[in-house]
């Protein structure tokens, strides 16, 4: 459910991702292999694959785990060979909807990745028919209650592009995908700890979607989030209670 800015939504999210260890240690794995792939094994010189360690790591994916998949990736070890791919489209209500994959068979991806879309009412758009609603950006969320004055001068200082206060207490800091590491340096030096740190789509608008229109949404969205190949889906519905 990345993309929210609404508490509720991302407490959602942590909570399905902690249901599904599994299937988080197989994304995280594939991101550990196309970072590695395309840029190196040493995780110093490659920020993308040192971001998808630190991910693995705070999932408790064993060291050993990590480093064959980077030695698979770099060509000690034999493999799959993964290719990202990314998917356009619409749901309930003409929310927009990008379902990032990784996948070593595109017909059988875009095959699954269509039938959910059009199971639960939505649809599977063209390339850039919906990413424009979005915005590519380093995201970090804070819980209701944190410092603002605080998050805002380390961020700010470090380099972030906005602090954004939401309604329900939340913060939220935004910065170039290219600063994320030094904003999360700068925020945990002064022990601001996120609930939520990654690089991501951010929705620029949102659609409220409440009742039944939100409950198909969510069945949307759970579907796609539950398919083998899909790494992250985004989306810019507010689904209320």
């Amino acid at each position: 459910m990345a993309g929210h800015s609404k508490w509720a939504n991302i407490q959602h999210r942590k909570s399905r991702q902690d249901e599904k260890r599994g299937k988080a240690w197989t994304r995280v794995i594939r991101e550990i292999i196309v970072a590695a792939r395309e840029g190196g094994g040493d995780a110093s010189a490659n920020p993308r694959l040192r971001l998808a360690i630190d991910k693995a790591k705070a999932m408790n994916l064993p060291a050993d785990t990590i480093k064959r998949n980077v030695d698979k990736a770099t060509g000690a070890l034999g493999g799959v060979s993964y290719e990202e791919t990314r998917y356009e489209g619409y749901g309930v209500g003409g929310a927009a909807i990008i379902v990032d994959c990784m996948t070593d068979n595109r017909v059988r991806t875009v095959a699954e990745v269509r039938h959910a879309f059009g199971k639960h009412g939505g649809n599977l758009g063209s390339d850039g028919s919906v990413a424009f609603q979005f915005r590519h950006c380093g995201l970090f969320v804070f819980a209701p209650g944190t410092d603002e004055d605080k998050v805002m001068e380390a961020a700010l200082d470090a380099g972030a592009d906005d602090v954004l206060g939401s309604d329900d207490g939340s913060i939220e800091v935004l910065c170039a995908p290219a600063d994320f590491e030094a904003v999360k340096a700068a925020l945990e030096a002064a022990r601001l700890r996120a609930e939520l740190a990654e690089v991501t789509m951010r929705a620029e608008n949102t659609v409220a979607l409440a009742g039944e229109d939100g409950q198909r949404m969510q069945k949307l969205l759970d579907a796609l989030e539950d398919l083998d190949d899909v790494q992250a889906v985004y989306h810019n519905a507010e689904i209320g209670e």
